[in-house]
């Protein structure tokens, strides 16, 4: 729960921490900080917000930044948690980092807390993706697992994910208890630490063999629905913008037989610098660039590229042209759903009560396709540890193999059910696999769409983000949020015919910040406060007679939208 304080009280706090934090960059930090008062209330006007998503934020000094002591407090609740719910061998935590700013110090504050409290930690030796540490928590048998990782966003952040038992990220009811905990744990006094030498010398700190990282790629190469005799020679481009994909990804590959693939050379290896891509996310056009550069060069029939802990995937692929195009996470979805549900078909291995995942903001063409091939589609808040959570429901029920196929629209897939989250390592490989499937027919991706779009309809799905820094940043989301629950007939030149509020716990799902306004004609859009960035997003979803009908009615909507911004 966020903390807002009044000035008096960051100046407490501030005094605090510069007679208490020793940590080098951080004591620096706040010695220039002493007359900046804008910098001195950003970073101490809150604690950071722990959530599902854990924490995330700006590295550097303070309550509300990314540092040794807001992880070390943060790992002190998650510990205390552990504590109480698990008993004996049970209590173990597995631990993961990516290639961003401070992630291995950050990682290796948290096992210091956990080893300090008594609980077994197993971490990686090097870098890893999000899906690996899914894996290593269902695989070692931990009670939770964190993953140091800020996922996409600009190189000055850094975060922590939390992870269950279950191997998915925590949901509502846990992270509200976590957070009770770590809201009672003083960030110097009340943190248990064993140094991390003394803890591996121990054995209370474990290094993650190499047959767990084994054991993971076989998972991911089990998801194969490949064509018997399928020609894969193909030459492939990938990039993993300076982030943790590029073992496993390439490995994965190879193994599985693709064996032309060229490596973008100045985002090749781990850099949390980002210094030719400041938004390292697959989505962004800009940090494709590079990527579509090399493809060029090479001649490549598809790029691939991953986010920095490797759990999005997003692809170019030529258009009839021989223009290199960038298919949106909605289209790969599409396709990838599509070509399962064929290929399983085909193959005979689809369940008797098939299920696909989606989120609310992911596009509702996928529920047209999933019904014709028979196959359920379940609808869940934002963020891939709902989805996690449906597998997991599965389970329980005896039912997990009826679980074929999950994304969201921020280019997340996952084709089986070894982890709980995306997986961008499965998602490379299938996207692969997809590409060489309909070239053998002589099809190309786009082609392919074109022929979905005429069977089930066009629809136009985008996404619009509008940064909001600082304490006054947030109270702004606050009041545009507050502003659009009131009577909104119309969204430009189409009617507002519902409007769903997520926040009063819709739909069998739990509260959350979501505002869907369902309009005429098969239109929505969707507005939430991210959880993760300071950022108000908006999803549109038009439906039309032809793409260019779609984008004027999008980019009307859009102009209603920011109109309701400005209030």
């Amino acid at each position: 729960m966020e903390r807002n304080m009044d000035r008096q009280r960051i100046e407490e706090a501030y005094r605090r921490w510069t007679q208490m934090a020793s940590e080098e960059d951080v004591a620096a930090e706040l010695a220039e900080m002493g007359q900046d008062e804008k910098g001195k209330e950003d970073a101490f006007y809150r604690e950071l917000a722990f959530g599902t998503g854990g924490l995330r934020g700006v590295i550097g000094a303070g309550t509300n930044r990314m540092n040794i002591y807001t992880v070390g407090k943060a790992s002190q609740g998650l510990a205390n948690y552990v504590r109480k719910h698990f008993q004996g061998k049970s209590r173990r935590i597995a631990v993961s980092y990516d290639s961003r700013i401070k992630s291995e110090l950050f990682a290796r504050a948290a096992a210091e807390v956990f080893a300090g409290n008594g609980i077994e930690v197993y971490l990686y030796r090097e870098l890893m993706p999000t899906p690996c540490l899914s894996f290593a928590v269902r695989c070692l048998g931990c009670a939770a697992g964190v993953m140091v990782t800020a996922s996409h966003n600009p190189a000055k952040y850094n975060g922590y994910k939390v992870y269950g038992a279950d191997g998915c990220q925590i949901t509502d009811r846990a992270a509200e208890e976590i957070q009770r905990e770590i809201s009672g744990v003083d960030v110097f006094d009340g943190v248990k630490r064993e140094a991390f030498g003394r803890a591996v010398e121990y054995g209370t700190v474990s290094y993650i063999e190499e047959d767990v990282v084994t054991a993971f790629v076989e998972q991911v190469k089990a998801q194969s629905l490949e064509e018997e005799g399928v020609d894969k020679e193909i030459a492939i481009v990938y990039t993993p913008l300076n982030g943790t994909g590029l073992k496993p990804v390439l490995r994965v590959l190879r193994e599985k037989g693709y064996t032309h693939v060229a490596v973008v050379e100045e985002q090749a290896q781990p850099d949390g610098n980002f210094p030719t891509c400041p938004y390292p996310n697959p989505e962004i056009p800009e940090a494709m660039e590079l990527g579509v550069a090399c493809a060029k060069k090479c001649h490549a029939d598809l790029l691939l590229a991953t986010d920095p802990d490797c759990d999005r995937v997003g692809i170019a692929v030529k258009n009839q042209e021989g223009r290199y195009v960038l298919l949106s996470g909605n289209e790969t979805g599409i396709l990838l759903l599509d070509y399962v549900c064929a290929r399983r078909k085909a193959l005979g291995k689809m369940p008797k009560e098939p299920v696909m995942v989606k989120t609310i903001v992911t596009t509702d063409l996928a529920e047209r396709i999933a019904a014709s091939y028979g196959v359920r589609c379940i609808n869940v808040l934002t963020g891939f540890k709902y989805i996690g959570e449906q597998i997991g429901l599965l389970e329980s029920q005896g039912r997990e193999d009826s679980y074929i196929f999950g994304f969201e629209e921020s280019y997340g897939y996952l084709s089986g059910t070894y982890v709980r989250d995306k997986d961008a390592v499965d998602g490379a490989l299938m996207i692969c696999e997809m590409f060489c499937y309909y070239r053998a027919k002589g099809k190309s991706l786009p082609q392919r769409l074109a022929e979905l779009y005429a069977q089930y309809g066009y629809c136009l799905n985008t996404l619009h983000s509008y940064t909001f820094e600082g304490a006054e940043g947030f109270a702004k989301m606050q009041g545009i949020m507050r502003r659009l629950r009131g009577e909104i007939p119309a969204l430009g030149p189409v009617k507002v015919t519902e409007t769903l509020d997520y926040a009063k716990g819709i739909q069998g799902l739990p509260a959350s910040d979501v505002l869907k306004f369902v309009l005429e004609g098969g239109c929505s859009a969707v507005i939430r406060p991210s959880g993760t960035e300071p950022k108000l997003k908006a999803y549109l979803s038009v439906c039309a007679g032809s793409r260019e009908e779609a984008e004027r009615i999008e980019q009307e909507i859009c102009r209603s939208l920011e109109e309701l911004y400005k209030g």
